[in-house]
């Protein structure tokens, strides 16, 4: 990886755990005030859930960014598991970052209706007036990022495919 881009995915990878440490302390702040105001104490607070579920959604949709930056998203890998040729390892590699990008592709077009649709007619919560393009920027965020980390795997595909030779196993792997 060039030096600015690896700079960059560290930064980048800083931010999103500092949003989710930050975001992570919200919702169990949060959550654990609601319950003693509620339960305690025999308060009945009005827009604390609200501020809980926008926490959340903004924790969910960085938790996702997390994954795809680490290659720790959900995957299916028995097939990848029985190759042992390192050109076909590399072409599946390939193969299924190319079908994550389409997807993510698809992903960050309907997020950006959904983000546009809200700005155009505008909605709020009940109990705090929270407008709702701040929920919907967590899941255009996380599009955004999914697509381009899908972009760095076809990238990193791409070179894999590139230096594999038929018949030899990849990289820190046994033949």
């Amino acid at each position: 990886m060039q030096p600015f881009f690896k700079a960059l995915d560290e930064k980048v990878g800083w931010l999103l755990n500092a949003v989710a440490f930050v975001t992570s302390l919200l919702v169990v702040g949060l959550m654990l005030f609601l319950i003693l105001a509620r339960y305690v104490f025999g308060w009945s607070l009005v827009g604390t859930l609200e501020l809980v579920m926008l926490a959340g959604m903004w924790l969910y949709m960085t938790g996702a960014l997390i994954a795809s930056r680490r290659g720790e998203h959900l995957v299916v890998d028995f097939l990848e598991l029985q190759l042992r040729d390192a050109r076909l390892k590399a072409l599946h590699k390939t193969l299924v970052a190319v079908i994550v990008a389409i997807i993510s592709a698809c992903f960050v077009y309907w997020a950006q209706r959904m983000l546009a649709w809200g700005i155009e007619r505008p909605q709020h919560t009940p109990e705090l007036s929270i407008p709702l393009w701040v929920s919907q920027a967590a899941i255009m965020l996380a599009s955004v990022g999914c697509f381009c980390y899908a972009l760095r795997d076809v990238w990193q595909g791409i070179a894999a495919l590139r230096g594999a030779r038929p018949g030899y196993a990849m990289a820190g792997e046994e033949s």
